[in-house]
């Protein structure tokens, strides 16, 4: 006796669209950029294939190639000249990414939303993401703060649309939150990495960034890859402190994280696909074990599944063309 389901009628031809639970659109992708003051031409980053740094003074272009493919944001990372132990080329108001920014919105106005990471590993000589006591080696919390404030009201002055704190500090977003309020942008929304891990799939980033870290490693402030309580404590705190969009980073080893965040607290939520995910399917696919383009959309089709509102991905302009 057959069954009375039977699920595979719904499989065929066009009825399958119109059953779809899920949709990748253009609209729910933002493309990251690597801005490097210190070259003169797109350089590009030999563990990331087809992505590249590139010098200010081509910044303009390949933010009008995203924003031509309908791509609705992205987000930038700067690479300073220079670099000391506090980072100061974070927060001068012609810091690569102050001006990279300036540029971009003088060109592009509101066609693109520009975010920018608000960290200070690529500007430490040490690679961490805050004050150092070369003493003891720990990441000063606290004295953090002050810092990635004036970082995230530079970069609201040179014109950005929304800063992303990533530095993993507790306080950071009341931090931010009342830097930008008491100077004039308390409409400039904050993109949080609410639940960023300690995950060993940030390698290429690393090398795209130069921010590779001199002693020790992240795992005093970035999360546990065990826990999963945690990540709820932690974005628990973010919402309190003000957060307007919360990011779990990385995405696809951590889609329950995803999914938790979206049910328990319904508010716009960020994945960052980040390098390692990127670089592996782009290895794959080199090596003819893996179709590219298939693996580039189930990869992005999972995290939006999983319950992202929003994907920052190294494959946003792959994926907008794929789209189109």
């Amino acid at each position: 006796m057959f069954p009375d389901v039977r699920l595979r009628r719904l499989r065929k031809g066009k009825i399958r669209n119109l059953v779809r639970e899920t949709t990748l659109s253009v609209d729910d992708l933002v493309q990251p950029i690597f801005v490097n003051e210190t070259i003169d031409s797109a350089v590009e980053i030999p563990s990331m294939p087809g992505i590249y740094n590139i010098p200010l003074s081509e910044v303009v272009n390949e933010a009008k190639e995203i924003a031509e493919l309908g791509i609705p944001a992205v987000i930038i990372f700067g690479v300073p000249a220079f670099k000391d132990a506090e980072g100061s080329s974070a927060y001068g108001e012609t810091d690569v990414v102050q001006e990279a920014v300036r540029r971009i919105k003088a060109e592009l106005g509101d066609e693109l939303v520009v975010i920018t990471d608000v960290c200070m590993c690529e500007y430490t000589s040490h690679g961490h993401c805050g004050i150092v006591d070369f003493e003891t080696k720990e990441i000063l919390n606290d004295p953090t703060l002050e810092v990635i404030g004036k970082i995230a009201v530079s970069h609201a002055k040179a014109g950005a649309d929304m800063v992303a704190p990533s530095c993993m500090m507790d306080g950071m977003v009341e931090a931010i939150r009342h830097a930008l309020d008491t100077n004039g942008f308390e409409n400039i929304p904050i993109m949080s990495y609410a639940a960023k891990y300690h995950s060993c799939f940030y390698g290429p980033f690393r090398e795209a960034a130069e921010s590779g870290y001199s002693f020790g490693d992240r795992s005093t402030y970035q999360m546990d890859p065990a826990n999963s309580d945690e990540a709820i404590r932690e974005v628990t705190l973010d919402v309190a402190e003000g957060a307007d969009i919360l990011i779990v980073k990385p995405a696809l080893p951590y889609l329950d994280i995803v999914y938790r965040v979206k049910v328990d607290y319904g508010m716009p939520t960020a994945a960052y696909n980040v390098s390692g995910e990127y670089s592996m399917i782009k290895a794959a696919a080199a090596n003819g074990w893996l179709d590219e383009k298939k693996a580039i959309y189930e990869s992005l089709i999972s995290i939006k599944r999983a319950g992202a509102d929003i994907i920052i991905t190294y494959f946003a302009k792959d994926a907008a063309r794929m789209l189109k």
